[in-house]
């Protein structure tokens, strides 16, 4: 998890900051954090209207159409593709729940464990993930030996 604590530093949103980690063969495969999408302007450059708006005219958790950052979950699934490395299998180290549509990608991708460390209030993702047998550990609950 301290690995996925050392990638979140890279996210450029301004709302939340989360790091994620793809491992497989207890060898980290994918790292992701949250941001805009590759060659856009940063949130911290005006790139993302939510993030760069009041929290009055956005409260969190609304108006997820005007963000334009892609959460750690996509990220590390995308850089395991673009560099080849196949997700089947492969166990989620976050720094945070993932939310509906990362539950869905992450179902897709394969992974077979989420272990995370905070909480998103989505329960749609969190019974997604349930109900295909996805293992999900909050951090900490269990044998931190397991942890990379």
């Amino acid at each position: 998890m301290g690995v996925a604590h050392a990638i979140r530093q890279r996210a450029d949103c301004m709302r939340r900051q989360v790091g994620a980690i793809l491992v497989k063969d207890k060898r980290i495969i994918s790292t992701g954090y949250n941001g805009t999408p590759r060659g856009t302007k940063n949130c911290t450059e005006g790139g993302c209207e939510r993030c760069n708006g009041s929290e009055e005219k956005y409260p969190r958790g609304t108006h997820l159409d005007k963000c334009v950052c892609s959460h750690a979950e996509e990220n590390v699934i995308t850089q395991a593709a673009l560099h080849g490395m196949p997700t089947k299998d492969a166990v989620l180290y976050t720094t945070n729940a993932p939310c509906t549509t990362c539950a869905k990608m992450l179902i897709n991708a394969g992974i077979k464990k989420i272990v995370m460390e905070g909480h998103y209030p989505d329960e749609l993702g969190a019974n997604l993930l349930r109900e295909v047998g996805i293992v999900v550990e909050k951090f900490g609950d269990k044998n931190e030996e397991k942890a990379i």
